[in-house]
């Protein structure tokens, strides 16, 4: 049942929080993907079914116990914390693979997760693409919702400083990667099917 709450609870939150302009409409759209029932990764953190709102959830949790302040929207941290992965539904699949099973001496098939991205735009910038089809972000929220890989961003491994300057003109951004790196590290460890 964990899956039924985790699901129960991001839509609490989100409900609560988020009375912007094509909210409703947004988690509507959500309910149709597989967002609710998707791994969070192939096989890191939260490589499991419901992994990727169980991340969210985490990720959420850690940026308003750590880092809200007395000015900060609860609104923008729902947003930024809940909807940071999007860009993720829709992009796993289950395929099988044989695996020798060291008891039995035997050949089994097992699941495991495998990326297929229909829409290869980028992470971050998904995420804000397909929210912004819906709700319209404020730029602190986009910019963390973008940089919230950080240094894991494929744009900041190629040179680029925009990372550096986003964090620097949004705390929101810092906050959120901070947030996402301790959901992902710590809060998450243990949690793949796959190691």
């Amino acid at each position: 049942m964990a899956d039924v709450s985790a699901k129960q609870e991001f839509c609490q939150i989100f409900e609560t929080c988020v009375k912007r302009e094509g909210a409703e409409k947004f988690l509507a759209w959500l309910q149709n993907t597989d967002f609710f029932t998707a791994p969070a990764s192939t096989k890191f953190h939260c490589a499991c079914e419901h992994g990727l709102v169980m991340h969210s959830l985490n990720v959420y949790k850690v940026l308003r116990e750590k880092y809200f302040e007395e000015n900060d929207s609860e609104e923008s941290f729902a947003l930024c914390g809940l909807l940071h992965d999007v860009c993720k539904a829709q992009f796993y699949k289950i395929s099988t693979r044989n695996v020798k099973n060291e008891e039995t001496g035997q050949w089994e098939k097992k699941p495991f997760y495998t990326v297929d991205d229909a829409f290869p735009y980028g992470h971050g910038e998904k995420s804000v693409f397909l929210i912004e089809r819906f709700i319209r972000l404020k730029p602190a929220e986009a910019m963390a919702i973008r940089w919230h890989m950080g240094g894991f961003d494929d744009s900041v491994r190629g040179g680029s400083f925009a990372m550096g300057n986003a964090f620097y003109q949004y705390p929101l951004a810092a906050k959120m990667h901070l947030a996402d790196l301790e959901a992902t590290y710590l809060v998450e460890k243990g949690t793949s099917q796959a190691r």
